[in-house]
């Protein structure tokens, strides 16, 4: 029996969709746990071999053959109801568990911490779990990226804490009822799921009923949107809630000042309710990933971690796969690769792109992810990528979307200056016109949810041809 209410020995999972990130973590954990797992996909991919070394059976298509003796099925958010694995387990009557059901089945029976907000989770997550692990916790961990610390993107520790990122766009995070939660910031996002910012507060508020009820709640008190959450908390006479804020503001319990960022690292003195716990560095760079760490720091040190551990911890943390990963360097030019595909993130990474640069020029390829944002936030792209020197515009990303009449990335291109941006629908004109571009010092970043992240590689070996 492992920890946890279930024993999982001998329980067959069949995943569907099992390569993506969220969904991969999940079988790594099942299999770690004694469940016969197995799975299926639309491509073969580098997910799919990794979980093929644990011993999971995986298949590339989706047939009903697949699901042959499962006892359930776990299924992506991405897979329709026409899938023909769901259609023949609805017909056999084998239950089917979405992927948020299935991790909040892995989270009953530890001290669960589930990382929330619009911006700002996986890194969070991330920082939490290195810091736990260096102060000897070894927690289990679910996350939508890899961490470079451990190359991994989920863990079965041997430890009583769980930590997930918690994923607001489709609201399934109210079924993981965690012992604790941190909410980052909440803004307009998922606009393919929610009209507006007040549905955005709903959920966010429906998540934090959920925290047990002798539970806690770590939040930035500087965000706005945080702010009307904590309103609403506080005007509940029902909650016990404890709830925990951060921030640079005068009353956040963890109070961040004196803070400092440079193009390697980033610095701030941490005191906590009216105690100076000393100083917080970190070895990447980003004010905002301060915030990050001090939301990781309120946390572990809830969770009884002693202060300095956790800071040591915190120094440790390397970055999570896509956030600002650098990919490599030649005749003097830069690549970076990140996941930011919302105004708030690409302004976050282009204000850390300009420190990390110092005297060099920023020159940004960005792929709008999904048509229902673009339309939403044409105006709010242009003004952040106006951060850039230059900036290479994609077409848009669809994802999961169809088409939108009249939306096309020269929404955002049309709201720019023109000599700062050039629409370039061509990814392979795109990597001969930023390698001719770039000179020593400058450096380029590939930006967005999409495949754009494929074209670091691609642009590295343009910039070695040029040589």
């Amino acid at each position: 029996m492992t920890k946890g209410s279930t024993n999982w020995t001998g329980v067959h999972a069949h995943f569907v969709g099992i390569g993506g990130s969220g969904m991969s973590g999940i079988a790594r954990i099942m299999i770690a746990r004694g469940a016969k797992v197995t799975g299926s996909d639309i491509h073969d991919s580098a997910s799919l071999a990794g979980l093929r070394n644990l011993g999971i059976e995986t298949f590339v298509g989706h047939d009903v053959k697949n699901i042959a003796g499962a006892d359930f099925l776990v299924r992506s958010s991405a897979i329709p109801e026409s899938n023909v694995e769901i259609q023949e387990a609805t017909k056999l009557r084998i239950p089917i568990k979405e992927r948020a059901q299935a991790l909040a089945d892995l989270m009953q029976g530890y001290r669960s911490i589930a990382v929330a907000g619009t911006h700002g989770k996986t890194t969070t997550t991330s920082m939490l779990t290195v810091a736990l692990q260096h102060c000897g916790m070894d927690p289990s961990f679910s996350i939508g990226a890899t961490v470079r610390n451990s190359g991994t993107n989920a863990h079965q520790g041997s430890g009583d804490v769980f930590v997930v990122e918690a994923d607001e766009s489709d609201g399934s995070f109210i079924a993981y009822r965690p012992l604790g939660a941190i909410v980052t910031n909440i803004e307009l996002d998922h606009v393919d799921n929610f009209l507006d910012l007040s549905a955005i507060d709903e959920i966010f508020a429906g998540f934090v009923s959920t925290i047990q009820p002798d539970g806690f709640l770590v939040a930035c008190v500087d965000d706005p949107g945080v702010q009307r959450l904590i309103s609403r908390i506080k005007s509940s006479d029902s909650t016990k809630l404890e709830l925990i804020t951060y921030g640079e503001s005068s009353d956040a319990d963890l109070k961040l000042d004196r803070i400092y960022v440079s193009n390697k690292n980033a610095v701030a003195r941490v005191t906590f309710k009216g105690r100076i716990l000393g100083e917080m560095e970190l070895a990447i760079t980003g004010r905002h990933n301060l915030f990050n760490a001090a939301a990781a720091l309120a946390v572990s040190l809830k969770l009884g971690a002693p202060a300095q551990e956790i800071l040591a911890g915190l120094k440790l943390f390397t970055g999570a796969r896509r956030r600002f990963e650098i990919k490599g360097k030649i005749n003097g030019v830069t690549v970076i690769d990140d996941y930011g595909h919302h105004p708030t993130e690409v302004r976050a990474t282009l204000e850390t792109a300009r420190i990390y640069a110092q005297t060099g020029r920023v020159i940004t390829i960005f792929q709008p992810h999904r048509y229902s944002r673009t339309q939403a936030f044409a105006a709010e792209f242009a003004e952040s990528l106006a951060l850039a020197d230059h900036t290479f515009l994609l077409e848009v990303y669809p994802a999961s979307e169809k088409p939108i009449p009249g939306v096309t990335s020269s929404l955002i291109s049309n709201k720019m200056k023109v000599n700062e941006v050039t629409y370039e629908p061509s990814m392979p004109a795109v990597v001969d016109e930023v390698a001719q571009m770039a000179t020593a010092g400058d450096i380029i970043i590939t930006l967005g949810a999409g495949d754009v992240s494929s074209l670091g590689k691609l642009v590295l070996a343009a910039l070695e041809e040029k040589q």
